[in-house]
């Protein structure tokens, strides 16, 4: 829990409340997955790259971080 509240405490510097909302979703798709044995930057980048190329949002399921790794 410690990484959690010291995301926490950095998000009160990020300058405008929208930053701070942006900076919250990050740190817990980071956190999910870890949670859920993923290592992050790769999950980030698959997840991105599959948008980018137009993955269909009826199989929005498939990119979410616990089914990914499947």
């Amino acid at each position: 829990m410690c990484p959690i509240a010291l995301q926490r405490k950095d998000a009160l510097f990020t300058g405008h409340d929208a930053g701070a909302q942006n900076w919250a979703m990050i740190a817990s798709l980071i956190e999910t997955c870890k949670l859920n044995q993923i290592e992050p930057h790769n999950y980030l980048t698959g997840v991105l790259t599959a948008i980018v190329y137009g993955h269909k949002q009826k199989n929005i399921e498939q990119l979410l971080s616990w089914s990914y790794a499947k």
